[in-house]
């Protein structure tokens, strides 16, 4: 399994038009052959920061999801939203379970 956790600063005055981005980007994305889980939050303290965590069963899937239209248009829509770099770290998981509380 592939892990994707990207941290992305939004300009307060561009805050809408990214959740509309974002929210269409996580339906879509969520639809993908391959996608186990793509979740986009914000942040408790800090509403205009935005974390995506995005779940695939393998590089294959990862590959196809940066190639599709919905992931190239938020891409090309990012750079003017943007209040700060955007951080995205890759994690390669080879098991996962389930945590009991």
């Amino acid at each position: 399994m592939l892990v994707v956790h990207a941290t992305i600063p939004v300009d307060p005055a561009h805050r809408d038009r990214a959740v509309e981005l974002m929210r269409t980007l996580a339906v879509e994305s969520r639809a993908e052959e391959g996608v186990i889980d793509y979740r986009v939050t914000t942040d408790i303290e800090d509403e205009n920061v935005f974390r995506i965590v995005e779940r695939y069963e393998d590089e294959a899937a990862f590959g196809a999801h940066v190639e599709t239209e919905h992931f190239g248009e938020f891409e090309a829509a990012l750079p003017e939203l943007l209040d700060g770099e955007p951080t995205i770290t890759r994690f390669d998981v080879e098991n996962a379970t389930d945590v009991e509380l």
